[in-house]
This record gives structure tokens, C-alpha cells and sequence, in this order.
């Protein structure tokens, strides 16, 4: 059976392909001049993130057969039908994930590694990537911690970690949907238009739509908005500092953590 790791690169590349096809074709915004050259620092740091994820023993869905095998989480204690357990494996992850988002904007320490994120001045489908890789294995952590504790099963967690994978792409795209399109298909997903939101220089518009996957968490706890007060078109993307080109290449994405000369400025609300 291909591994774990393989089947995810298998899906993102096809995902990948298919949003730069369709943002050359119907693009949301114009792209800037030199957009893509972001491209090289943002898909660099995407590889340096992955490398550093195999420091780790093993990884999710390798957890969780470990923890099958051994009866270790909820869901392995409780017995339910296998759709709803997957249901529910899916929904708590989602959750998680929600939750560890926020943390990121809330805590300052995270906050340093996660506005490397943030610091993309414009909003394109490699945006979803630009991770630092100490964020990138913090999360890692995270879920490990997570599956050990819920007991999913493998099905579930590999399903959860392609659409982890698929979906930001999808929601960080500059892909111009039809109005009717994105009001109807956010009540199910993150949309582009409603992701981009978060990607707002303005620090009260960008502690809102945390959701990577399902829209209905910021719903659920007061943290969706619609649409910024300037429009898609009128809101200015990124961060108010780290603007300068330097921080679009690879070495300047790493830099990021460690930029303290205007830390104070982009303080997001708590």
C-alpha cells in the first residue's frame, strides 16, 4: 500500500495543478508584478516544513494504527458504527485544528512563528503552504497528541490529513467564484473569498475565519465575518510590517520568528 506520505503528494500536486490552471484562467485579483516569484520561497518553505516533519517517529496515521492496535483514545473504548466514528473523527479534528488557530493569533510566542503565514502580500494558492517549519512541527505534535487521544481510525486521519492538504489550497486561492457559487458552497466550506478575510492587514478582520476546512466553527463561536469593509478588491493583504521583498524568499520566511524591531505592531486582538 503507498505510504502515508506519498498518497498526500499525490493530492497536493494534483490540487496544485489544478488551482494554478485556475487562477491563470479566472483570477480573483490581478496578480502584482513578481507574484510568482513568491512562489519559490513559499513552496522552499513547504519542503523545509515536510523535512522537518520526519524528525518525528511517526506520523499520524502511523499513530493511529499504534493506537488501534493498542485500544489507546476515546474512540477506541467506545463503540460506535464506523461511518459515525469517522463522522466524528473528521468534526473533532476540525475542531482541534480551529482551536489551535486561534491559539496562534492569541499567544504571542505562537504568534511570531505564525505571521510568517501572514506575511504573504498577496493571496494565492501557495499561500496555504507558507508555514515555518517550527509552526509546521509544533502542529505535527499537536496531532499526534490529538489522535492518541481520540482513537481514530487510520481511514479517518488520512482522510483528514489530504483534505488538510487540499482544502487550504482551495480557500487561499485567488480563484474567482461566482457570487451564488461562494455564498451557497461556504455554508459546507472555506471559500477563497471567505479565507482571504483572514489574510487582512487589518489585525480585527484577520482574527476572524480561522476555519481551515469547515466554516462551521467561526460560526459556532462568533469568529466569522463575511466580508471586509473595504471589499475583497480594497483590503490590503498581509501584515502592515514585513512587507519588503527579502521576506518572500526563502531565507526571509525562516527569518520571520525572529523579526522583533516591530513585534508590537501587529499584536493581534485578543
Amino acid at each position: 500500500m503507498p505510504s502515508e506520505a506519498l498518497i498526500r503528494l499525490v493530492f497536493f500536486l494534483s490540487v496544485a495543478a489544478v488551482l494554478a490552471a485556475g487562477e491563470a484562467l479566472r483570477p480573483k485579483l490581478p496578480p502584482p508584478a513578481g507574484a510568482r516569484r513568491r512562489w519559490l520561497g513559499n513552496l522552499g518553505v513547504s519542503a523545509v516544513s515536510v523535512a522537518c516533519t520526519w524528525l518525528f517517529p511517526v506520523l499520524p496515521v502511523a499513530a493511529a494504527v499504534w493506537a488501534g492496535g493498542r485500544g489507546v483514545g476515546l474512540l477506541n473504548v467506545v463503540v460506535l458504527p464506523g461511518a459515525l466514528s469517522f463522522l466524528l473523527a473528521s468534526a473533532a479534528l476540525d475542531l482541534a485544528i480551529y482551536l489551535q488557530h486561534r491559539a496562534m493569533h492569541a499567544l504571542r510566542p505562537l504568534w511570531l512563528l505564525h505571521r510568517a503565514h501572514h506575511a504573504d502580500v498577496f493571496f494565492d494558492f501557495t499561500t496555504a503552504v507558507r508555514f515555518h517549519p517550527l509552526e509546521i512541527m509544533l502542529s505535527t505534535a499537536y496531532k499526534l497528541a490529538l489522535v492518541a487521544a481520540l482513537g481514530p481510525s487510520p481511514a479517518a486521519v488520512l482522510a483528514f490529513e489530504i483534505m488538510l492538504n487540499c482544502l487550504p489550497m482551495f480557500n487561499h486561492s485567488n480563484l474567482r467564484l461566482p457570487g451564488r457559487c461562494d455564498r451557497v458552497l461556504r455554508l459546507l466550506l472555506v471559500t477563497p473569498d471567505m479565507h482571504r478575510v483572514h489574510h487582512s492587514a487589518d489585525m480585527r478582520e484577520a482574527n476572524a475565519n480561522f476555519g481551515f476546512n469547515f466554516p462551521w466553527w467561526d460560526r459556532l463561536f462568533g469568529t466569522y465575518l463575511a466580508r471586509p469593509a473595504k471589499g475583497c478588491e480594497g483590503m490590503r493583504i498581509g501584515l502592515n510590517i514585513l512587507r519588503e521583498a527579502r521576506y518572500s524568499s526563502l531565507g526571509g520566511i525562516l527569518a520571520i520568528p525572529f523579526v522583533s524591531s516591530s513585534g508590537a505592531a501587529v499584536r493581534p486582538h485578543k
